[in-house]
């Protein structure tokens, strides 16, 4: 299969994914606004060719520059994993007559109110919502919905301008912070999926500790994602049912899926949103180090010959700590990590932590922060044991 990938080396994990398409047999075209020296090593390998085009963003730019490759090479997938431009794949795929999700499908994935009006009217649990382009138009969806509520962007992608309002006074500082965002909503578990033919070939469910919401407030915070072994639990079994019936409702076929839901106290399970592409935050690293599979491969494998053949078996749950330096300016240590070592070495598969020397990231902005650990074990209660301990006794300083 000769396919196209938009932006086969940013995000870094996209790489990953265009490595995939060459081991599955593929032929790679890239289209991407980096430059060829730019993108990364193990995208730039896979490519057969890479169009350098000068901004995704165009659109026309990018349908011209394809539908002149096309002329001189049959395509038969256009593939898009990047949120912000799923609906720029959607319409490369109507233009040449290519399988696919269209523009009408791909949008309840991106306007956060149309899915879940979709999600509404085949019965499914969504929070109480309402979507506004004026500050009036919020006030007035605060007032029907009451508090807490959230307020996030129509198509935003994770946590990114996503802020909890508990009071009034609360929503009065929360609106001048979105005034860049040009249409908001009021409102954890996932349920990540590769399909193919509509079948669910692999899922996951991931476990946030605390909530993203919960760590994108407090700096002091190091976030925690475990990738659960067990996906039979009994208390999973709810949102395990919620998240098919999505997928059901919202007619996917071929891809990864990335859902996030809420169990309440009383076990009731909400739905929250769904992207079609795979979750970011390093899940899907999280993904494999649970299997000892590959499943950037397995994705690849899925759209293009319907299967994955690798053998894809739950051996451990898998929690990656990320980790924020105490400090600003550069990167000017470590504590605690060769205690922590000397415990739980054997049950460390990763460690990727900024340099000595490195400036900081802005940890409001990445999930990454200034690095990670990734943990596993075959027992949930340890595996949370370890992830609590290097949150708290893993220091990174800065100055």
């Amino acid at each position: 299969m000769n396919v196209v990938m938009i932006s086969p080396g940013y995000p870094a994990e996209m790489a990953f994914f265009t490595r995939g398409l060459a081991a599955a047999g593929a032929t790679v075209i890239g289209v991407g606004d980096q430059p060829v020296h730019a993108v990364p090593q193990p995208a730039r390998e896979a490519l057969a060719h890479y169009l350098n085009i000068g901004s995704l963003a165009n659109g026309d730019a990018v349908s011209a520059a394809v539908r002149d490759l096309a002329r001189h090479v049959h395509l038969d997938l256009v593939e898009c994993l990047w949120e912000p431009y799923m609906l720029l794949a959607a319409r490369l795929r109507e233009e040449l007559g290519l399988p696919g999700l269209t523009i009408r499908q791909t949008m309840p994935f991106r306007d956060k109110e149309l899915m879940k009006a979709v999600l509404d009217e085949a019965g499914l649990r969504t929070p109480g919502h309402h979507s506004s382009d004026t500050v009036a138009g919020v006030w007035a969806a605060a007032e029907r919905l009451g508090y807490p509520l959230i307020v996030k962007p129509i198509a935003g992608a994770g946590s990114a301008d996503t802020y909890r309002a508990d009071s009034p006074a609360d929503l009065d500082a929360i609106l001048p912070m979105v005034r860049h965002v040009p249409q908001v909503n009021g409102e954890e578990f996932t349920y990540d999926t590769i399909c193919a033919g509509g079948q669910v070939l692999f899922e996951n469910i991931c476990w946030y500790r605390p909530r993203p919401l919960l760590t994108k407030l407090h700096e002091w915070m190091s976030p925690v994602i475990v990738s659960l072994r067990d996906v039979d639990a009994p208390d999973l079994q709810p949102g395990r049912a919620l998240g098919a019936a999505t997928l059901k409702a919202l007619g996917f076929r071929d891809g990864f899926t990335h859902m996030e839901w809420y169990r309440k106290a009383d076990g009731e399970v909400v739905f929250g949103e769904i992207g079609a592409r795979p979750p970011g935050g390093r899940m899907v690293d999280a993904m494999n180090y649970a299997t000892d599979a590959d499943l950037f491969a397995g994705w690849a494998e899925a759209i293009t010959r319907g299967r994955i053949s690798q053998p894809v078996r739950r051996h451990y749950n898998a929690g990656i700590i990320f980790k924020r330096a105490e400090g600003a300016g550069r990167i000017t240590g470590y504590s605690g990590l060769d205690r922590l070592m000397a415990e739980f070495g054997e049950h460390v598969a990763a460690i990727d932590l900024l340099p000595v020397g490195t400036p900081r990231r802005d940890w409001r902005a990445v999930t990454i922060s200034d690095g990670m650990v990734v943990v596993r074990h075959p027992e949930l209660a340890k595996t949370v044991e370890m992830t609590d301990r290097f949150a708290a006794e893993l220091h990174l300083h800065a100055g």
